[in-house]
């Protein structure tokens, strides 16, 4: 049984369960492996989820049947049990007429506590706690529809670097752990969410005209053989899976942060899991918040 944190040998505050119990039948990854990986990928994960309220996507049994039952949970809400220590963060909902509690996960036992809580997935918002209405990064999810491929994604993202690029912008890039790539630039938070979507909506019409393959309207997405360059998740406690969060795959993949050299045709997910990714001695978004960027709007 895990009982210390490996990289400072310090006691967890989290009382494990059942970690022989098999999450991924197929790579035979058990709630063990799961709970270690989230160990191993620590320093990586939360400079960047720092602040954030967190939405969980939960696999209490793991994977195995997602093809005939019900395998998953989303969770905004704290569930009844969460420890004390555990932070949270209330934002009102409308919708629900109550305090929603988010999770804020700012230190290991919390990440550690997570994954005991079969929360395979991890999802962030674009803004901090700081200023919720206020986002920090702005988000294209590059998502290819069959037959068009990962590949087809590739290309698509790499225009769109250079498109930013000449914007004078620095775009960050990460396999979203299935078929897309999502690339994000961090910005200073004094814009509304209605102004970032609307300039990612821009730049996505923009690509739509240089390039065939592109759409940049929802109405669009379900095209065959198109690429989406979706603005719409640009809007407050919208999200995206964090990087370096497993996703639900036979192979136990992981949404993994990338270097642009590595963004080319064959890109396949598959390279990227559980098991692969702690030994990437990269880590291209390290200094993803050293410098925000201003907008021309």
């Amino acid at each position: 049984m895990i009982k210390k944190h490996k990289e400072n040998n310090q006691l967890t505050k989290v009382n494990l369960k059942n970690l022989d119990k098999c999450f991924y039948p197929d790579a035979k990854v058990t709630k063990g492996q799961i709970v270690e990986y989230y160990i191993k990928m620590t320093p990586k994960i939360l400079p960047v989820i720092a602040n954030r309220p967190l939405v969980l996507t939960r696999y209490p049994n793991g994977i195995k049947d997602a093809e005939s039952e019900k395998t998953s949970f989303f969770e905004k809400n704290a569930p009844v049990g969460t420890p004390d220590w555990v932070k949270r963060y209330p934002i009102y909902s409308p919708s629900s007429k109550r305090d929603i509690n988010y999770i804020i996960c700012n230190d290991i036992d919390t990440l550690i506590w997570l994954a005991n809580q079969a929360a395979l997935e991890i999802h962030m918002p674009f803004a901090t706690t700081d200023d919720i209405d206020r986002p920090d990064l702005l988000f294209f999810d590059v998502d290819p529809e069959p037959p068009a491929t990962l590949s087809d994604a590739a290309e698509v993202a790499l225009q769109l670097r250079d498109k930013l690029r000449k914007m004078s912008l620095t775009p960050f890039v990460k396999t979203s752990g299935k078929k897309g790539l999502h690339v994000v630039v961090p910005v200073v938070p004094n814009y509304s969410f209605k102004v970032i979507r609307g300039f990612v909506h821009k730049v996505g019409i923009s690509l739509a005209k240089e390039n065939n393959i592109v759409v940049s309207e929802f109405k669009d997405t379900k095209k065959p053989g198109k690429v989406f360059a979706d603005y719409l998740q640009n809007s407050p406690m919208r999200t995206m899976v964090i990087p370096y969060s497993l996703r639900p795959t036979k192979e136990a993949t992981v949404s993994t942060p990338l270097e642009w050299s590595e963004v080319k045709k064959g890109l396949n997910p598959s390279d990227y899991t559980l098991f692969s990714v702690p030994k990437r001695q990269v880590n291209p978004w390290k200094d993803i918040f050293e410098r925000r960027f201003h907008l021309e709007i």
